[in-house]
C-alpha cells in the first residue's frame, strides 16, 4: 500500500528520502532499493530522488554517510569519557537503538564487495567509526594504538552483525563487549544491559 504523495517543505525532502532509503535497504536489501520504493516509503514523488541525488549510487553513498552521521552523533560518547563501563553501556545502547541503520550499513558493506564504485564510501564509513572509537579510548586515558583501535572496532562490528543475524542475544552482545573491554585493560565490572 503506497503512502499519499505530499509536497515537502524546503530541505525536508532530501532528509525524508535518506531516511526512507535506509528503511527500504534494511527491509528489502539493496536490490529492493529502487527510486519507486524509496519514494513510496517517504511519501514523496520519485522525481525528487533524481533532483537531489541524480543516480541510485549517489543516493546509496549519501544514505551511508547519513547513517554514519546519525550513529556517531547519537552516540555522543564523550560524556562517558571518564568511565569505561558507562562508555561500553552507551555503545551497546546505541547499537541496539537503531537497527535499520546498522542493517543498511551491513547491506552496503556486502554490496561493496561486488561493486568497486561503493568501496570508497565503505572505507570512509569504517574510517569514521575507527576514529570515533579511538577518540573515545583516548578520552578514557588509553594510549592511541591504531592497530588496536581497528581490531577493537572489527570485533564490535562482528558482534553487531552476529546480534542482527540473531546468532547472539543482546545479553551475549553485552557480555562480549564487556569481555573485550577487560581484555584491553578496562575494569572488571558487569556492563550488562537489559535488552
Amino acid at each position: 500500500m503506497s503512502r499519499e504523495k505530499r509536497q515537502p517543505s524546503h530541505g525536508e525532502g532530501r532528509e525524508a528520502l535518506l531516511e526512507a532509503a535506509v528503511r527500504v535497504g534494511a527491509r528489502k536489501g539493496l536490490r529492493g532499493l529502487t527510486f519507486r520504493a524509496v519514494a513510496e516509503e517517504a511519501g514523496l514523488n520519485n522525481s525528487l530522488i533524481a533532483h537531489h541525488f541524480g543516480t541510485r549510487d549517489r543516493l546509496l553513498a549519501a544514505a551511508l554517510e547519513w547513517t554514519v552521521d546519525r550513529l556517531i552523533g547519537a552516540a555522543d560518547l564523550s560524556e562517558y569519557a571518564t568511565d569505561s563501563t558507562a562508555f561500553r553501556e552507551a555503545l551497546i545502547r546505541n547499537v541496539l537503538s537503531q537497527p535499520d541503520i546498522e542493517i543498511f550499513q551491513f547491506e552496503m558493506v556486502i554490496e561493496a564487495t561486488r561493486r568497486p564504485e561503493l568501496q570508497e564510501a565503505v572505507r570512509e564509513l569504517y574510517g569514521r567509526y575507527v576514529a570515533a572509537l579511538a577518540a573515545g579510548r583516548t578520552a578514557l586515558g588509553a594510549e592511541d594504538n591504531p592497530g588496536l583501535n581497528r581490531a577493537m572496532f572489527a570485533a564490535l562490528d562482528g558482534l553487531t552483525l552476529q546480534y542482527f543475524c540473531r546468532a547472539i542475544t543482546a545479553e551475549q552482545l553485552s557480555e562480549a563487549v564487556e569481555a573485550l573491554g577487560v581484555a584491553v585493560g578496562g575494569p572488571v565490572r558487569d556492563a550488562r544491559l537489559a535488552p
